[in-house]
């Protein structure tokens, strides 16, 4: 079953080692979609795939990596509006 969901959280540091980080779990889990940084402290990630890779996609960003821990994290559902073609992306 495929799952769409729109997750936006904030903290003090977002940087180009966090985008990366966070396009390199969703390829190795077999999420695509896109990560972009909306405001100076504030990132929004659409991810679509398998439900049980989103659903460990979502423990990965709850949990945090690399020195991140992640707060006011705001999860909703999403419809797929574009054919992300199998690839997670960051939008500058």
């Amino acid at each position: 079953m495929k799952k769409c969901l729109k997750i936006t959280f904030t903290s003090k540091v977002l940087d180009r080692r966090l985008r990366d980080a966070i396009q390199t779990m969703a390829r190795q889990l077999g999420v695509e979609g896109t990560v972009q940084l909306i405001e100076p402290h504030e990132m929004v990630i659409i991810a679509c795939g398998d439900k049980e890779n989103i659903d460990g996609f979502l423990d990965v960003i709850h949990e945090g990596f690399s020195g991140f821990i992640p707060e006011d994290v705001l999860v909703e559902p999403f419809l797929k509006e574009k054919d992300y073609r199998g690839i997670f992306r960051i939008l500058e």
